[in-house]
Order: structure tokens, then C-alpha cells, then sequence
């Protein structure tokens, strides 16, 4: 015992807790977290497959976000994936044409998804849902995308997501049982407030990026979808702060790979090496934070978009990270602007008051 916490023993008091560090486990996660998602961007990157977001962000969500991989995740995550293909042609196919109805009902699939979130046991068929639904009906509002090939990568990349995780929980498997999260028993007017706070902003986002024609916003929309997984105005504030420091500590490294491989760009292998290295300082972040959605996760999802889309000797990887990380950063402001605005007034009402 340290002479501080004797100290503290003999005034009767507790010593304080230190903040504990990489044990087994986390060395474990941080090795599925980088290998998986590095698999994730290889395989789409030789297969030359559109929509590269979905193939690198699906395996750090399911393998960074989610330690524990079971029948239960499996069947929410490949679920949500073939019901929003289906949901998203309904509409669009149907009420493209009347907007305000294609308002109501994408505001109706929001409020389904953020009430499951809400109510805690089916939390990942939500968030996901939420995440996808919103690139899903972004991308397909437009005539000129094919949506056969944007469904079809978004199905291909969450099967593809699944295999990886297995593989790495094979591979690298866990050395001790993790214990589940405490349950958070949440009253009715609490999950209201959550719902509603939740679809009426990730609806409103969907509106400007709609209305403005942010076509090439998808992080800053991705960006503003994640910090609503904190269910709530606090939490969302404190997960937007987080998310802008892991965005320029994404940002930085994918500008100095691009500097230190300009020339050599081509060799494949290089870069995925120097992809896998920032996987994994980034994993070791996010697992020592024990956060969610923090630095460490905003980080490993940004180099993640960056690689995927932007790392090639014949285009401006800085303008692009410049453009993300100022994107992010305005709709994150506004975000967390009107959450603020949601709560305050949802809290003035009984039924709502969280």
C-alpha cells in the first residue's frame, strides 16, 4: 500500500480509485479492433466495391463498440441490415415525390429505432439502425444512385462485418469472461424524452443535408448521427467534444501517412501496414477510455473514411481532411444546439421530463 492510501486508511477514508490499465482482454480487443478492420478495408479495396465506409466501419462498430459477439448481436445486426433495405425502398419508392409525407414516415423509423434504443434490450438493432438508415435514405434520395448496388453493399458489408468478427474472436480470443454492463432501470417519461429528443434531431439533420445537398458530408452526417447514441443532451454534449478531438487526431495521422507515402502510395502493402499501426494506437485509446463513442472510436472511424476514400497520390488528402474535420465540426455545433434546445423544452413537460 502506497503511504498516500495508508495515509487515508488511518483518516478513515477510501483511497481513490486509479484509473485501471490494459489488462488481457483490452490487449485482445485492440488486436480484433485493428486486424478486423484493416481486413475490412483490404478486402473492399481489392475487390474495388463502392461504398467503402460501410466495409470499414462496420467491423470497428461491431468489434470496438460491441467486446462481446453473440447470437443475439448477430441476429440484430444482419436483421436491421435486410429490414432497412426494405424500409428505405418502401419510401423513397412510394413518397419521394411528396415530401412532407417522406418526412413523416422517415420520421416514424427514427422514432421506432431511438424507442429500442431507448428501452435498452435490443439497443444495437436501434443504433445501427439509426446510422444506416440515415446514409441509406440520404444516398437514395438522389436519381442518378443505383440503389441495387447501394443495398447491396450495405448487405454485403454487415455479412461481411459479421465473418470478421467471428474470425477475430477466433483468433484473438478473450483469456477471462467480461461481465455484462449494469441494467439502467429508466422511467416511462425518461424514455420519451430519449426518443423524441433522439428522431426529431437525427430528422432534422437528415432535412438540411437533404435541403443544402450535402452529398459529400457523409462523415459530418455519420458524425452527428453517433454522438445521439449517448440518449440525451448531456451525454451528447460530452460525446461531441470527444468525437471532435478524435476526428483531428484522425485527421493528423491520415495527413502524415499521405506525406510519408505520397510517392509510394501504390504499394498496397505499405499503406495497409501503415493503416493497421493507426488502427491499432487508435484501439488502444479507445479501449483504455471505456467510453463508447469517444477519441478513441472518432479517431479509428476517421481514419477508417479517410483510407478508404482519400489515400492516393493523385488526390488532396489534406483539402479532404480539412473539409471532414470543418464539416464535422459545424454539424456537431448545431447538433448539440438543438438537443440543447429539444431538452429544455421536453423538460418543461411532465410526461417528457427525463
Amino acid at each position: 500500500m502506497s503511504t498516500s492510501a495508508r495515509a487515508l486508511a488511518k483518516a478513515g477514508k477510501a483511497a481513490p480509485a486509479l484509473p485501471r490499465g490494459m489488462d488481457d482482454n483490452d490487449l485482445r480487443q485492440c488486436l480484433r479492433v485493428a486486424c478486423g478492420a484493416s481486413l475490412g478495408f483490404v478486402i473492399s479495396q481489392l475487390m474495388n466495391w463502392n461504398y467503402g465506409v460501410f466495409f470499414t466501419v462496420f467491423p470497428m462498430f461491431l468489434l470496438g463498440i460491441l467486446p462481446a459477439l453473440n447470437g443475439h448481436v448477430v441476429r440484430q445486426f444482419l436483421g436491421n441490415a435486410l429490414i432497412n433495405c426494405v424500409e428505405v425502398s418502401l419510401v423513397v419508392g412510394l413518397t419521394q415525390h411528396l415530401p412532407p409525407v417522406m418526412l413523416c414516415a422517415v420520421f416514424g423509423l427514427f422514432y421506432t429505432r431511438f424507442r429500442l434504443m431507448a428501452r435498452g434490450p435490443f439497443f444495437l438493432f436501434g443504433a445501427n439502425g439509426v446510422l444506416t438508415l440515415s446514409i441509406l435514405l440520404h444516398f437514395a434520395s438522389y436519381p442518378d444512385v443505383d440503389l441495387s448496388d447501394l443495398f447491396t453493399s450495405n448487405v454485403v458489408a454487415s455479412v461481411l462485418a459479421v465473418a470478421i468478427a467471428g474470425l477475430m474472436h477466433v483468433v484473438f480470443p478473450d483469456v477471462a469472461p467480461r461481465q455484462p454492463p449494469p441494467g439502467v432501470n429508466k422511467s416511462l417519461s425518461r424514455i420519451r424524452h430519449e426518443t423524441l429528443i433522439g428522431a426529431i434531431t437525427v430528422t432534422l439533420s437528415f432535412i438540411v443535408f437533404q435541403v443544402f445537398d450535402l452529398r459529400d458530408s457523409l462523415s459530418a452526417q455519420m458524425s452527428t448521427v453517433l454522438i445521439l447514441f449517448a440518449l440525451g443532451y448531456p451525454g451528447a454534449r460530452k460525446s461531441a467534444g470527444k468525437r471532435a478531438v478524435g476526428t483531428l487526431l484522425g485527421c493528423h495521422l491520415a495527413v502524415f501517412a499521405q506525406l510519408m507515402l505520397y510517392t509510394q502510395s501504390q504499394h498496397f502493402l505499405l499503406v495497409t501496414l501503415v493503416y493497421w499501426l493507426g488502427l491499432m494506437m487508435f484501439a488502444r485509446l479507445h479501449v483504455l477510455e471505456r467510453a463508447g463513442s469517444g477519441v478513441g472510436f472518432g479517431a479509428l472511424s476517421t481514419l477508417g473514411i479517410l483510407f478508404g476514400q482519400y489515400l492516393s497520390p493523385h488526390q488532396d488528402l489534406v483539402y479532404s481532411a480539412l473539409y471532414r474535420f470543418t464539416s464535422m465540426s459545424v454539424a456537431m455545433a448545431l447538433t448539440v444546439l438543438v438537443m440543447a434546445l429539444l431538452d429544455r423544452a421536453l423538460n418543461a413537460w411532465a410526461p417528457t421530463r427525463a
